[in-house]
């Protein structure tokens, strides 16, 4: 049986007391990849931002492992077990992979990492083991965006949010990433995947919901958005 970790319900946000997102509803649930997708302003962003608590809801809430957060500050949020990767990756290119890695725990809990932790993350990734001591500045695109990932996990996150990773990427890498995006549901994490790039976004979640001026236009499994249209002629066609 699915159990919900991530519920939005009727959540509009936006700036400066204009809404960018309207009655949004969306549930992740545990072990399940949700992508949200849509076109640049669609209010993808903002609607991250709500989550985590960077923005104030004007209506609406969101429940997160049994509780209703959007009223808590950011670092809260991170604490319960909800973490973002951002867009660009945001790493320190200066210090190395594995120190960027162990940051994931000093960001949540003002605290070093579990002994053995970021090794043992690490460990489960080859690519990004073999550079542990590199650098960031000197890894790939991809190679980045799995050291943010893999930050991200630093936090024993219960969901994963995932701003636009395949930006900038080469196709090769992209692939790269979103295996290891795969893997984050095979350890039973929930994951909302944020990304225009439709087929790619469609290819790995179970479900998805298409934003479009700041609604819901559109909602369902994976395969049927696929199959839809609505959602080929307005994003397909334009995503390959």
């Amino acid at each position: 049986m699915s159990q919900t970790l991530l519920r939005l319900e009727g959540l509009t946000a936006g700036y400066h007391g204009q809404p960018v997102i309207n009655d949004l509803s969306v549930r992740v649930d545990r072990g399940e990849i949700v992508a949200l997708l849509g076109a640049n302003g669609a209010g993808k962003t903002t609607t991250l931002k709500t989550i985590t608590g960077l923005i104030r809801p004007q209506a609406g809430r969101v429940l997160f492992d049994g509780a209703v957060i959007h009223d808590w500050p950011p670092h809260r949020i991170a604490r319960r077990g909800l973490v973002l990767v951002p867009e660009g990756r945001r790493l320190f290119p200066r210090l190395s992979v594995q120190e960027n890695v162990e940051l994931g725990a000093y960001s949540v809990a003002g605290r070093p990492s579990e002994p053995g932790l970021v090794e043992e993350i690490i460990r489960k990734f080859p690519v990004i083991q073999e550079r542990s001591r590199q650098l960031a500045a000197t890894l790939s695109g991809g190679e980045q965006q799995v050291v943010a990932i893999l930050r991200a996990l630093m936090a024993s996150p219960k969901v994963v949010l995932l701003d636009e990773p395949s930006l900038g990427l080469a196709p090769r890498p992209v692939r790269q990433v979103f295996e290891v995006i795969a893997r984050l549901k095979e350890q039973g994490l929930g994951v909302l995947l944020v990304e225009q790039n439709v087929r790619l976004a469609l290819g790995i979640a179970q479900r998805a919901y298409v934003l479009e001026g700041g609604r819901i236009v559109a909602e369902g499994s994976a395969a049927s958005l696929a199959d839809s249209e609505l959602v080929r002629r307005a994003y397909l066609r334009s995503s390959g």
